[in-house]
């Protein structure tokens, strides 16, 4: 491809869900809907699992997560039974797409990309994301940003929401929408005033308003309520991002070359299935005393001489083996690891729900689904329901069904398939209002894709590939 883009502009809305924005509410949403129209769009495959951490570095490097060695926020440092660390940046080895560009002499200016933080040296500038636990060292670089980006803001610049799970809801939709306008105040003032070729921000505002609201805007929820006070709460948030949106298009150079992406959808949550009570109910986990309550499931309350497997909540579950040889009181031996992993994906596959229907679980090896397994991959990744159900970690409750989150309210689970738009502002005022190429690309397609629009090679050893000539032909 001849094409370089003068200029590259990334629209990031962590978990923005493809059918609203290009069925449901497409009429209410112009400038997502026009560029849409001008290029090329559709859905964009996240990664396995679809969270937000790793599938934003994943989208950034073109590495998978088991290239990457990540295989979520917590991952096992070794093969203890308690020894965890939360992935931020110091644990990304992978050049990004802003390594690349910096080496080719390119600026960048990054604003709440996921796994960031700390922040690392670069060609341009870099606000980290909701990883940062304040504004202090690491939070920007150069780090004297800090002070300038809370001044061009207007007031404190908001990471994120850290209570999102909770049940006041006034002051949860108040926040939302103060840390979105002040980061695109940030954003107007920084597009304008620096010289940048690639400039690309996250916004996880989407996300949040998803987890606190979805059960009151999706009539296939259990708990909505037709005519609810909240029921247009997440359709008018992304009507008020269309017009952010619009006014940063208004902005740009023409010719500039937009990508608008999601690192994953959104869906209704069911419920959740306690995945250490069944492992308890099968055989596989034993515990030296019941706990008189529910409680987070932790390694001193574990009988290990005679468990074979225990699994961790979250929005899809892992499930690690107690293996001999490898972990310290393992009783799996290496002979029968296979057999045991599946037999465990039969039974999980089979799971019903209190009223015997199949919930439809797929259970992934890490090994069959990566190009390779850095770091401590889990024995078992499992998707309840297909992300219907989420996993509860916690025992004691005497359920596996579950319909209240051990971790604070939460409406909404990800689902699989994000979103991506690619298009230019030159080509804007002549498209139509809906229309445009639909095409459905992977998360990984989205390095290879970066790289080649501003005329730099792309390695060899992508599983990705770019989809700028969808455009650009």
């Amino acid at each position: 491809m001849n094409y370089a883009a003068p200029k590259v502009f990334v629209i990031g809305l962590d978990c923005a869900e493809p059918d609203l924005v290009f069925n449901r509410w497409r009429e209410r949403l112009p400038n997502l809907s026009r560029l849409a129209a001008a290029g090329v769009s559709g859905t964009l495959e996240s990664t396995i699992p679809p969270i937000t951490v790793p599938a934003w570095t994943s989208m950034m490097t073109g590495n998978d997560p088991g290239q990457l060695g990540l295989y979520g926020f917590r991952n096992r440092k070794d093969y203890s039974y308690d020894a965890l660390y939360f992935a931020d940046a110091r644990y990304v080895c992978e050049p990004t797409v802003w390594d690349f560009l910096s080496r080719a002499r390119r600026r960048s200016i990054l604003i709440g990309i996921p796994q960031t933080y700390p922040a690392r040296p670069l060609n341009g500038i870099m606000v980290t994301s909701f990883l940062a636990p304040d504004k202090g060292d690491g939070f920007t670089y150069p780090p004297e940003m800090a002070a300038e980006v809370d001044r061009l803001a207007g007031g404190d610049y908001i990471v994120d929401i850290k209570d999102f799970r909770t049940e006041d809801k006034p002051w949860l939709l108040e926040f939302i929408y103060t840390m979105t306008r002040r980061r695109f105040r940030v954003i107007r003032e920084l597009l304008v005033k620096e010289p940048w070729d690639m400039f690309m921000f996250v916004e996880m505002g989407v996300d949040r308003i998803h987890h606190g609201f979805w059960r009151y805007h999706d009539p296939a929820h259990r708990l909505y309520q037709p005519g609810n006070p909240y029921e247009n709460v997440i359709r008018d948030y992304y009507t008020y991002l269309d017009g952010e949106i619009g006014s940063l298009l208004d902005a740009l150079p023409n010719g500039t070359v937009v990508l608008v992406v999601s690192d994953h959808g959104a869906k209704t949550m069911v419920g959740g299935i306690a995945i250490n009570e069944w492992l308890m109910r099968n055989g596989y986990l034993e515990l030296k005393e019941p706990p008189g309550e529910q409680a987070p499931l932790k390694y001193q309350m574990i009988r290990w001489e005679r468990t074979r497997a225990w699994g961790e909540g979250g929005y899809y579950s892992r499930i690690f083996m107690n293996v001999q040889g490898r972990e310290p009181t393992g009783v799996v031996s290496p002979k029968e690891y296979e057999c045991l992993r599946d037999e465990l994906t039969e039974l999980l596959e089979a799971m019903t729900d209190e009223h015997g229907q199949l919930l439809g679980t797929r259970v992934f090896k890490p090994q069959a689904i990566y190009r390779e397994c850095r770091n401590i991959p889990p024995d078992l990744i499992v998707y309840f329901g297909d992300l219907d159900w989420r996993s509860v970690g916690s025992i004691g409750s005497g359920t596996i069904y579950h319909y209240e989150n051990d971790t604070g309210p939460d409406d909404a689970n990800h689902a699989q398939q994000g979103l991506y738009i690619l298009a230019r502002t030159s080509d804007l005022g002549q498209a139509p209002y809906f229309g445009g190429k639909r095409m459905h690309r992977t998360i990984l397609d989205v390095t290879p894709t970066l790289l080649e629009l501003f005329g730099l090679e792309v390695p060899r050893d992508f599983s990705g590939r770019s989809f700028a000539n969808d455009i650009c032909a």
